[in-house]
């Protein structure tokens, strides 16, 4: 486990490293390619003031040595020449000033090539071009002149000498020139020639000083020794960090069926006892390995600095580190103004809701009445404009979240908007038509209702589904569209008011009277203890059919959800009346042949003298 660890978290490391390394490299590509681009316009404008200026020098000597030629009395030819000359120099000096606003204006976004030491660091920079040497070339030239110095013996402060040759001012090691500084190189610096040299030369004699004392024997040995000192510090602190988070997982065993007992929500267990204390050790090894990690990034800068070779590395890999935080500090910093945009706009659809959901409570509970709109509507309707609200305030927002102008954010909204559409068509018509059942009031919660063959008491309505539980406790779960598309009964909507009218028919025969049938008929349903006797139960009969008699027994009840129970009991109570009354309630079929037959009625509603009719036999005598 700790090597997956390990090499995870290297990998980790080399993950971001090499992807700061590509980044880095990318954006100095394309910096490199604009410095090119400038430098190379420079040039070519440079080019052609030279040209101008070689004309012009031209004719200047031509005019000076016309001048010198002339007589003292000849004063009209000569103001005439000095006149010239002075056109010259205006114009040198227009060029020169021309040539300062032009480097002027490269210096905020060009970048010269640099003058490399001995320990890769920059001496100074290198602009303009001399001859056929572009600047690149000028700066790896001088790189390598200033290089081959580090070897000669008895090198001193006076070792370099500075020379004027021409237009130029050299920097010469005995008769060997390390550098030619040129007018062009004096005006990228913003200084004359002769001290851009002075510099030059005092920055050249200390980085060789600095070399041969940075690279003389005591100097090695006491970096070695530093170094050593700087590793084994390291060692011993991943040696006490590693016995500082044995400590703590030790404890972290300690303390099990102690602090540690398990993490549950409600009755379940999340985590046991067991389970929390290794989610505890293995973020107790990772932490370690990061601890370990850092120490080792924070130290390599520090041992890479003790050498002069290797201190560009410490540079390079505190970078990395420090400009992903200062990039993060700065996105941060200028991303404040619109994060308070944001908190603003969701603390006011915040309140906006609070003030809804105030009235959702007081229409709910029925202290604000308002005109065509029920109670039950109240939560549903909140609920709709939550989401529209919501769906708003994210409209709102979304100009000022982090990368919403990029194509790849864009993109992949606009992805997710047609997977979610094309991918839930069935849940939103399920969900339209959750919504127009709401509206509509078809039933409530504890409604008996009957949808298609589905019978039983509404337990639940949602957007997707309804869910019937049926008198035989069984849930029955109905999709919205499937409701909205069968036919509704619901027993329970006028209950409470005019009641539910419950009927039973029962089929006698024409031998027994009417009048008598429909009062044991109201004397069953008056029987009946959840039948109401106001209204009034009443008979109806429904037809006259070949055998008997149809007669339906109508009464009002206010438990719509219990009709199983007062079914049974009223058809109880029809036989009791019945058979007191003498009333057999027979097949439709059934024909009656009472000779010598017993009647129907049980023998406790019958008399005690009772006895089954003899046959009868009917004899005719013929004549």
């Amino acid at each position: 486990m700790k090597y997956k660890l390990s090499l995870l978290l290297l990998f980790i490391v080399c993950s971001i490293s090499f992807g700061q390394i590509q980044d880095s490299i990318t954006q100095k590509k394309k910096i490199d390619s604009l410095n090119t681009i400038l430098l190379n316009d420079y040039n070519q404008k440079l080019t052609e003031l030279k040209k101008e200026q070689s004309k012009d020098s031209l004719k200047k000597i031509e005019l000076e040595n016309e001048l010198k030629g002339l007589k003292n009395t000849d004063n009209l030819k000569k103001e005439e020449l000095l006149s010239e000359l002075n056109r010259l120099r205006d114009a040198e000096n227009n060029r020169l000033e021309l040539k300062r606003a032009r480097i002027d204006s490269l210096k905020a976004t060009a970048t010269g090539f640099p003058v490399r030491g001995f320990f890769n660091d920059t001496l100074f920079i290198i602009y303009s071009k001399i001859g056929s040497f572009s600047a690149e070339e000028r700066a790896a030239a001088i790189s390598k002149r200033i290089n081959d110095l580090k070897d000669k013996l008895g090198f001193d402060k006076k070792s370099l000498s500075i020379d004027s040759v021409e237009s130029n001012v050299d920097i010469v090691y005995k008769d060997k020139i390390i550098v030619s500084i040129t007018e062009n190189d004096a005006i990228w610096n913003g200084t004359t020639k002769q001290k851009l040299a002075d510099n030059y030369k005092l920055i050249i004699t200390n980085a060789i000083l600095k070399y041969k004392d940075e690279t003389s024997l005591t100097t090695l040995l006491k970096e070695i020794g530093l170094a050593l000192i700087v590793i084994l510090i390291l060692v011993l602190l991943i040696i006490y960090l590693k016995k500082l988070f044995g400590w703590t997982a030790k404890k972290i065993e300690e303390q099990e069926g102690k602090l540690i007992k398990g993490i549950k929500l409600k009755n379940y267990v999340l985590f046991d006892a067991q389970r929390e204390i290794n989610v505890l050790l293995s973020a107790n090894t990772l932490i370690k390995w990061l601890f370990i990690a850092l120490s080792v990034y924070i130290v390599l800068p520090i041992l890479f600095n003790i050498f002069p070779w290797t201190q560009d590395f410490s540079k390079t890999l505190f970078g990395y580190i420090l400009n992903p935080l200062k990039k993060m500090a700065s996105s941060i910093w200028h991303y404040l103004p619109n994060l308070f945009t944001i908190i603003i706009i969701i603390i006011v659809f915040r309140y906006i809701v609070k003030g809804m959901h105030f009235l959702k409570n007081e229409i709910q509970n029925e202290k604000l009445q308002l005109s065509g709109f029920y109670p039950d509507w109240a939560n549903p309707t909140f609920q709709i404009l939550k989401v529209v609200l919501y769906a708003f305030m994210f409209v709102l927002i979304f100009p000022y979240l982090p990368g919403s102008d990029s194509p790849v954010f864009q993109g992949v909204s606009v992805f997710l908007g047609f997977l979610f559409t094309f991918g839930s068509a069935g849940s939103l018509s399920n969900v339209m038509a959750g919504l127009v059942l709401t509206y509509m009031r078809l039933f409530r919660i504890g409604d008996r209702v009957k949808i298609g063959d589905v019978f039983g008491d509404v337990i639940e309505k949602s957007l997707l589904v309804t869910r019937v539980k049926t008198i035989k406790n069984e849930i029955i779960s109905i999709p919205n569209s499937t409701v909205m598309s069968s036919h509704t009964i619901n027993y329970s909507s006028e209950t409470d008011s005019v009641g539910l009218i419950l009927h039973s028919t029962v089929t006698i025969g024409y031998d027994v009277p009417w009048k008598k049938m429909h009062q044991a008929l109201i004397d069953a349903a008056n029987r009946t203890e959840l039948l109401l006797k106001e209204p009034k139960p009443f008979v109806l009969q429904t037809s006259l059919d070949d055998f008997y008699v149809s007669y339906q027994i109508n009464a009002y009840t206010k438990e719509a959800n219990k009709q199983a129970t007062i079914y049974s009991d009223l058809h109880q109570n029809i036989q009791d009346c019945c058979n007191e009354a003498g009333i057999e309630i027979l097949s439709p079929h059934y024909r009656a042949a009472r000779d010598g037959n017993t009647t129907t009625i049980p023998e406790n509603y019958l008399d005690k003298d009772y006895k089954a009719p003899s046959f009868n036999v009917k004899i005719k005598k013929e004549e």
